[in-house]
């Protein structure tokens, strides 16, 4: 039992909880209550353009049908601009940060990469402008529990990054970094699409003075031809009126190979035998698993 250990789940209120968010809720509360911790959650609802009203609420109730509680109160990210902007004034003081006038379209011929164009620059800063945070050739190196040594370099994968985007909205990487430390988040535990965000976090951590957590990137659910499920690919909300063999089915595609009885048994009755048998490492150290999606419902066929 590790009593220290602080996970979190946070979902952003686009749309309902679909299964693959489910999914990677489902990892990360077990591994938490296996070992004695805390599992919280938040709600990412920064980009409040793309949020939809009552997701936040629709994906609380979903989660308490599906019995995964949550420790404390549920953090909005909405209502900690001040906090974000407090660090933005931290970074512009240290001289990490730059305006830049760059627009996306302006960028798609340069990929992926920020060539730096407005680095080092005199910018008309009446006009909209994003904060781009420096960054170096030095490589980034962490263990990742589920995917091994990782060597990222910042300079080559993304370039100066924005911070505050110019519509004022702060940037996902921002925000997650500060509220994962003020939270005290031991692990970071959460979907493999994310992984190549986290250098670009630790960078973060280290200019703010943060702590660097643990981190597990497990793999994400994709359909039969391979794309993740996600709001965006129209992936299917969560029916929450019979949570017990979804929960099984969710057990089996975690490789936790679950007891045919606890097939119809409910939720309660299913948690406990996880929490109990959970072991992580069973896992692949993939990126992706595929689902079954011949049927409607994305999970297995299930017996009458």
């Amino acid at each position: 039992m590790e009593a220290g250990y602080r996970g979190r789940f946070a979902p952003s209120p686009t749309g309902p909880l679909h299964f693959g968010s489910l999914f990677t809720a489902l990892a990360g509360y077990l591994e938490a209550r296996s070992r004695g911790g805390q599992w919280h959650l938040r709600i990412e609802d920064l980009d409040t353009p793309r949020c939809t009203p009552g997701a936040a609420d629709a994906i609380l109730r979903t989660l308490e049908r599906f019995g995964l509680h949550w420790d404390g109160e549920v953090v909005y990210q909405s209502r900690r601009r001040e906090i974000y902007e407090a660090a933005i004034a931290k970074l512009q003081r240290d001289g990490r940060l730059y305006p830049c006038h760059c627009s996306r379209k302006a960028l798609e011929p340069t990929g992926p990469v920020y060539p730096g164009h407005c680095r080092g620059k005199s910018i008309d800063l009446s006009r909209p402008h994003a904060l781009r945070i420096r960054v170096d050739p030095a490589p980034i190196v962490f263990h990742d529990r589920l995917q091994g040594r990782q060597v990222w370099r910042l300079t080559e994968q993304c370039g100066d990054f924005v911070v505050r985007r110019r519509d004022g909205i702060h940037a996902y990487q921002l925000a997650v970094v500060i509220d994962d430390a003020e939270l005290g988040v031991t692990e970071v535990l959460r979907g493999s699409d994310l992984l190549d965000s986290t250098a670009r976090q630790i960078h973060l951590q280290r200019c703010l003075g943060l702590a660097t957590p643990a981190y597990c990137h497990i793999p994400v659910l994709v359909d039969r031809s391979g794309c993740k499920l996600s709001k965006q690919t129209g992936a299917p909300a969560v029916d929450g009126r019979d949570p017990g063999p979804v929960l099984f089915a969710l057990l089996q595609r975690l490789r936790q190979n679950p007891p045919a009885e606890l097939r119809r048994a409910p939720p309660g009755t299913v948690l406990d035998w996880a929490v109990g048998h959970w072991h992580l490492e069973r896992l692949p150290p993939r990126t992706r698993t595929v689902i079954m999606a011949e049927n409607p419902d994305p999970l297995e066929e299930r017996p009458p």
